[in-house]
């Protein structure tokens, strides 16, 4: 099992001391976070903390809790995903997902569809498009959004591409047939994505992504907070790793009750709560 944690608060100078931080104290990886403000919290722009978490690191992997790519044009993440992997030595993984439309966000701006068959088929065409800018070679692509032609990106992704974990949700074969194609899946309850799966319910997507993958190896993500008991939290990692679950993504996005002191005491215990 390996481990990360999501900045969900905190100003950028506190987001950069947090990666830091997650580096000493023995995390695997540091998640910013991409989203739009609709209330008090402190938003920022992920790429730009995680290309000055790049410098400040060495180690540790990089990315966003998640990436909404149906809102991003996808040639400018393909240059903004290179331009982190390149600061970082090869350390960016790309967590994507549809977004989330329930938090009242998108109806204060113009511009950006709810539909979910819609969000999906722009997600569905970002993910080419990326696929097709980090080959280095010249492209054109038409998709039901999005079009480009003789595009051409350099320099290549350092290890060649990019990990890219997508939101697959729990039981719908589209989602989770999108997802397995790619290097992780992070799955969500299709009825309720902030009611986590249970370890038995991991097992049966275990199973399932290992059926569907043609035999490569697909990372399975959980998010969530742990217990603040270190004995509960290392039984809830035991039983989610015996399920087939190999990152855990801790992220507290209780933003009545989380604060930059607090996360930054957290990360500073490691992985399991002290």
């Amino acid at each position: 099992m390996r481990f990360g944690v999501t900045a969900s608060c905190g100003s950028a100078a506190q987001n950069i001391e947090m990666a830091v931080a997650a580096e000493e104290s023995g995390w695997d990886a540091f998640m910013a976070w991409d989203g739009i403000s609709v209330g008090p919290m402190d938003t920022f722009d992920p790429w730009t903390v995680l290309g000055a978490a790049a410098v400040r690191t060495s180690r540790i992997t990089l990315g966003a809790m998640v990436f909404s790519l149906p809102r991003r044009k996808p040639w400018e993440v393909a240059r903004q995903a290179l331009t982190v992997d390149h600061l970082s030595g090869g350390r960016l993984v790309l967590p994507v997902g549809l977004g989330a439309v329930d938090d009242g966000a998108y109806s204060r701006v113009s511009g950006e569809t709810t539909d979910v068959r819609q969000r999906a088929a722009l997600l569905d065409d970002s993910l080419a498009i990326l696929d097709l800018a980090w080959t280095g070679e010249k492209f054109s692509y038409a998709g039901t959004h999005h079009q480009v032609t003789d595009l051409e990106f350099r320099p290549r992704p350092v290890h060649g591409t990019i990990p890219v974990w997508v939101i697959g949700a729990w039981f719908a074969p589209r989602s989770m047939g999108r997802a397995v194609t790619r290097d992780g899946v992070i799955a969500v309850r299709r009825e309720d994505g902030f009611d986590p799966l249970k370890p038995e319910e991991w097992r049966s997507v275990r199973t399932w992504v290992d059926e569907h993958s043609d035999g490569r190896p697909v990372e399975l993500v959980a998010e969530g907070v742990l217990p603040a008991d270190r004995a509960e939290a290392a039984d809830r990692i035991a039983a989610l790793e015996d399920a087939g679950v190999t990152w855990w993504i801790d992220s507290n996005w209780n933003f009545e009750t989380v604060t930059p002191d607090g996360l930054l005491d957290r990360i500073r215990q490691g992985p399991l709560p002290a």
